[in-house]
């Protein structure tokens, strides 16, 4: 028994080595692994223009995060007077752009701080899938890494006052997409859209299943993958009326969902302090955080309705989760009860969400300065970094190296002065 119970700690020793090599250097989805924009490892807080490995300009502008797969990083752009689509392959080392794939696309109405490029790739080993939209269509495509397109898929009509957003994330050997639209303010006699979540086989793009949603407000919330106490995996999104609600992620079946929020959901949910956690707001304000225990029967244990983010998903350190205010307040609370440990005036503006790496948070402000604090119940700022142009954008991280988005510019920044 005891040699049994030893074997069994190597194997569990070296599946977690091995996740968190994989971790370290691939980057596969919008904030990362599981869409919490945290992993464990080193990166220094503070570096000069010396620690720039390059800098880049991309075609168009946009604010979509980078997705990297070894390598190789993947980025969507775009031109803002045509809509013409722009998809990247770049040498994550050096900068160089290895290939270049672009899709005309019907102009629309966006709101003034989207953008045509606001989707974020998704990478496994073989492909990279990027979403975008315009009235009539709402297009799903698979690359393969050389870029080539492997296929396409057209879910049909978007509706949205504000644009597309929304980022595709994997699970086995799907590729899930929430497409909640807009089906509130109708003309008399239209139609709400259909709104569903989507999940496509990997290799040849077939449809697995659909979820039906209630369509209200459209939502941009990118779901993650929550695994219960009996080890079952839950799919777990938000929207305005179905609330946060649990899928089975092979089927599409709903588990349970709670009528969590009264605005649009745009922030992603985060899972800290045996809670799930999702935002809901809008730009005229009445924001808050709800913190969700998932149980069969959940149920809503707290609400943080001061200096709550819109926009700007929050992202956890254990027991600690920092909120990232739109207008430019961060609260560090105890996820566990909703506890502040501190608020802290940042005299800026945000709308790309913060990642955690290690010990240190960070956030790119609207100005383009990288804003990096410690991640402890007390406010400690580290350093700031101007990039010198807008942002709009949430970084990435893989292979030791932060990657960073303005609106038309690529920075890579390494610890080793280059």
């Amino acid at each position: 028994m005891k040699r049994h119970l030893l074997s069994l700690a190597v194997l569990t020793t070296f599946f977690l080595l091995n996740t968190q090599t994989v971790d370290a250097q691939n980057w596969t989805r919008f904030r990362g692994p599981n869409g919490q924009g945290a992993i464990e490892a080193k990166f220094p807080g503070e570096w000069t223009e010396k620690n720039v490995a390059f800098k880049i300009e991309l075609p168009g502008e946009g604010h979509s995060a980078p997705a990297i797969w070894g390598n190789k990083l993947f980025i969507l752009s775009a031109d803002r007077t045509t809509a013409e689509r722009f998809m990247l392959g770049i040498d994550a080392t050096t900068g160089k752009t290895l290939w270049k794939r672009s899709y005309d696309s019907e102009e629309h109405r966006l709101h003034i701080r989207s953008s045509y490029a606001s989707c974020s790739p998704a990478v496994d080993a073989d492909h990279v899938y990027i979403a975008f939209s315009d009235p009539e269509h709402t297009w799903l495509k698979a690359f393969s890494h050389d870029g080539r397109e492997v296929w396409s898929v057209d879910m049909g009509t978007w509706r949205s006052m504000h644009g597309f957003g929304t980022s595709p994330m994997l699970y086995k050997d799907m590729v899930i997409l929430n497409n909640a639209q807009q089906g509130s303010r109708l003309e008399e006699g239209e139609k709400p859209p259909q709104s569903y979540v989507y999940a496509f086989d990997r290799a040849t793009g077939d449809l697995r299943w659909k979820s039906p949603l209630q369509s209200a407000s459209c939502s941009y919330s990118v779901p993650c993958i929550y695994t219960d106490a009996d080890g079952n995996d839950q799919l777990i999104c938000t929207n305005t009326l179905d609330g946060m609600y649990s899928l089975n992620p092979m089927t599409g079946e709903r588990n349970w969902n709670i009528v969590a929020f009264d605005k649009r959901t745009v922030s992603s949910p985060v899972i800290a302090g045996g809670h799930l956690f999702g935002s809901t707001g809008s730009g005229g304000g009445g924001n808050y955080v709800a913190a969700v225990k998932p149980t069969k029967d959940p149920s809503i244990t707290f609400k943080v309705d001061r200096a709550a983010p819109y926009v700007p998903t929050s992202v956890a350190a254990g027991d600690l989760l920092f909120l990232w205010y739109d207008k430019g307040i961060l609260t560090c609370i105890d996820a566990r009860d909703g506890k502040v440990h501190y608020q802290e005036r940042l005299d800026t503006a945000f709308s790309g969400s913060p990642i955690r790496i290690g010990d240190k948070v960070f956030c790119i402000d609207e100005d383009g300065i990288v804003h990096c604090v410690a991640a402890t119940k007390e406010y400690k700022l580290i350093s700031k970094f101007d990039l010198g142009a807008p942002s709009r954008s949430t970084p990435a991280f893989a292979n030791g190296k932060l990657y960073l988005r303005t609106y038309s510019h690529l920075y890579c920044i390494s610890p080793e002065a280059l």
